[in-house]
């Protein structure tokens, strides 16, 4: 039987170019050409890791240091500035207060730079002289140190409101504008500044008694002196007060006036001239012939004095009214002295003289009370 399947079958037919033979040399040289692609592929790809990196840590570094630069200042700064520091200011409240007078660039520089500063953590309130645009550390070093606190005031008991001589010595005591006066001065960029005697004395005779805070128990006694300054006297208290040396005349004083009837208030002034049936601004002002008439130890036999005249409707009769008004002190007056009408003088004045004489300290006060 005759294949007819196997005899009629096509024969395959070779598809592409002819298969070359490949020599074990050419095999050789293929692999060899693959391990080097491979080798050059992962080199670029380590290289190209290390520029990433290294790209990636030098800007870290510029950026850093451009951070940096913008949250402190260099150098020694632009210009003299006074910031005040409040009673109970955390190290951020100083640093924010820095910062709002571009005395440092951020709140985060000064708190950095402050940790761990014992002179910053117990900083006194007050008023202190920076300079504005300067480094972070530089701001803590001038805060620090207690010659950079300015506006510092202390008012001694019995002072009164002008300077007054001793007439057997010459000695002169400052008076309370005077004592303000010095208080105020501090040197910015080389120039001394002051609020002057006479500005103050002008302020305490101009302005009005509501500009000035007077109290309500004292305007109608000190409207009734017009513009004569001396109507202040006794409401400015004395202590320890922090007053801004750029504040006006008028505004240290309203300043003082207000703080000193708060101090009053609290002291009893107000309750104990009810009970007695008198006004504080009496009070105030027997408390004031007290200090200026005797020594702590006879205060209290003074006042009973000035309250047993004063129920016999008598003169008082004392020197330190008659010398008030002359800004002086002296033992002994002469009859002309004591002659001078003036509103002052208690030889010739029945009750209490105009204004106080002086500013009281509070044991007088306790003896007036």
């Amino acid at each position: 039987m005759t294949d007819h399947w196997g005899r009629d079958r096509a024969e395959p037919v070779a598809v592409g170019p002819p298969r070359r033979r490949v020599s074990r040399s050419d095999r050789i040289r293929e692999a060899r050409g693959r391990r080097k692609r491979r080798f050059v592929t992962g080199f670029a790809l380590v290289l190209l890791i290390v520029v990433v990196v290294g790209a990636v840590f030098l800007g870290s570094k510029l950026w850093h240091t451009m951070f940096s630069s913008s949250n402190d200042f260099s150098g020694d700064g632009v210009n003299d500035v006074v910031i005040q520091i409040h009673d109970g200011d955390s190290t951020t409240a100083i640093g924010k207060t820095l910062e709002d007078h571009k005395v440092v660039a951020t709140v985060k520089a000064f708190v950095e730079a402050a940790a761990g500063n014992a002179a910053i953590s117990a900083i006194q309130p007050g008023f202190y002289r920076v300079r504005t645009e300067i480094p972070a550390s530089n701001a803590v070093s001038r805060l620090a140190d207690p010659h950079n606190r300015v506006g510092k005031l202390v008012i001694p008991e019995g002072r009164q409101l002008d300077d007054i001589q001793d007439v057997k010595t010459n000695a002169v005591t400052d008076g309370i504008f005077s004592l303000i006066s010095h208080a105020t001065c501090v040197n910015l960029d080389g120039d001394q500044h002051c609020v002057s005697v006479d500005d103050l004395r002008n302020a305490a005779g101009a302005a009005a008694p509501s500009a000035l805070s007077v109290p309500d128990w004292a305007i109608n006694e000190v409207s009734a002196l017009g513009n004569d300054h001396r109507r202040l006297e006794g409401l400015i208290a004395p202590g320890a007060w922090n007053i801004d040396p750029s504040a006006s005349p008028q505004d240290i004083l309203s300043t003082l006036i207000a703080t000193s009837a708060t101090q009053y208030a609290q002291g009893g002034l107000l309750d104990t001239a009810k009970s007695m049936n008198m006004s504080p601004y009496q009070i105030l002002t027997v408390g004031s012939l007290v200090q200026r008439e005797s020594k702590p130890d006879d205060f209290a036999k003074v006042a009973r004095v000035i309250y047993n005249r004063l129920h016999e409707n008598r003169t008082l009769e004392f020197d330190s009214t008659v010398n008030y008004p002359l800004n002086r002190i002296e033992v002994a007056t002469t009859d002309a002295d004591r002659a001078q009408n003036t509103l002052w003088n208690t030889y010739v004045r029945p009750g209490l003289p105009a204004t106080p004489i002086c500013s009281p300290g509070q044991p007088a006060l306790a003896a007036a009370e």
